[in-house]
């Protein structure tokens, strides 16, 4: 978080905990190239949102690895909330308005229809990466995924849990479409521009998707197969999609 308040040097943490080391980390010059570039170009609002946005990123994925790490079990309420904040959307969002050259008034981003409209958005995306991620996850013994937390909450076998989740994602894409018919005018300039931000929010939707059938990461080279026929045979432990032909190495908890 320090490459977005001190963007043109490094400032290591020394608070307890959280130290950092003396020598900048190469992620840190990444983060603060980025920081130099967007806050030239973002508008103060924008600024604002993305640094809180990535903050709750940042807090909710250690939770995250804390849950993994204690395979606790949550509830399904509980899972929606926490993957709302660790699929890295909130962040991204914000960052539509960068590209667009564009800074809304807070009160037009904080209207309650637009906030939910992006929890919609964020639900759909978030739902659909655990779905397609789940046969790598469970090959390694991953259970924070929608899939499982459906499977224990609701007594459903993987069959069952992987509909129920697909229903879930149609209902978030219904409820952001009834949303979107009730978003209120702020005249014609804003208007544009809200139309131009919801517009990036659909093609987040849209792209996921796409990108998850392309990449090799969820369905080694049978992406596009498996697009088409609907149909995954579960990986066996530690195995990995069929395009590495390597095994999965966990890390030492030692």
């Amino acid at each position: 978080m320090n490459a977005i308040s001190f963007p043109k040097f490094y400032r290591p943490t020394h608070t307890g905990g959280k130290e950092q080391p003396d020598e900048e980390p190469d992620l840190s010059r990444l983060m603060r190239d980025f920081c130099t570039r967007f806050i030239s170009k973002a508008g103060p609002g924008c600024q604002t949102r993305f640094a809180n946005s990535l903050e709750l990123y940042l807090v909710s994925i250690n939770q995250q690895a804390k849950e993994r790490a204690s395979r606790e079990n949550l509830s399904l309420e509980n899972y929606v909330r926490c993957r709302r904040l660790s699929s890295g959307c909130k962040p991204f969002f914000d960052l539509i308005e960068y590209s667009l050259d564009i800074d809304l008034p807070d009160g037009v981003m904080e209207n309650p229809i637009l906030e939910a409209m992006k929890d919609c958005a964020n639900d759909c995306v978030g739902w659909s990466n655990d779905i397609y991620s789940y046969n790598v996850e469970q090959s390694r013994g991953d259970t924070h995924n929608i899939i499982t937390v459906i499977m224990r909450n609701r007594d459903l076998d993987v069959q069952g849990a992987f509909d129920h989740a697909g229903n879930m994602c149609i209902e978030a894409i219904k409820g952001y479409c009834e949303y979107k018919a009730r978003l209120p005018s702020y005249g014609p300039e804003i208007d544009s521009q809200v139309a131009a931000y919801t517009r990036g929010l659909e093609s987040w939707i849209s792209g996921n998707l796409e990108w998850s059938f392309l990449t090799h990461r969820y369905f080694g080279n049978r992406g596009q197969e498996i697009k088409k026929n609907l149909r995954v045979g579960l990986l066996s432990p530690n195995q990995l999609p069929a395009h590495t032909g390597r095994m999965y190495t966990p890390p030492s908890r030692a």
